[in-house]
């Protein structure tokens, strides 16, 4: 799956390729509740917000061991309000802008 996911093959998946693996799971998926399901995946602790350790956690079962660096760069193109974590609006945003 990695590998597929992986465009330019360099052995990690950076954040355009996740947005396109997301894209890709949530095609034809554009009802709230949907959203809202996919939401409720990475907020593991149910609060409202994707942290960095969430993220990690998600993308480790994915498959995907990422550096500290590559989790903070994910949440940082998302993360619109810069308040360190994604919201249930940015994730939105996120889902639907591909």
């Amino acid at each position: 799956m990695i590998n597929e996911v992986d465009a330019d093959q360099n052995g990690t998946i950076d954040f355009p390729e996740f947005l396109n693996l997301m894209a890709r799971k949530m095609k034809d998926t554009d009802s709230e509740e949907e959203l809202k399901e996919a939401f409720k995946v990475f907020d593991k602790d149910q609060n409202g917000f994707i942290s960095a350790a969430e993220l990690r956690h998600v993308m480790t079962n994915l498959g995907e061991k990422l550096t500290d660096e590559e989790v903070d760069e994910m949440i940082r193109e998302a993360d619109v309000d810069g308040d360190g974590q994604v919201n249930y609006e940015e994730f939105v945003r996120m889902m639907l802008a591909k």
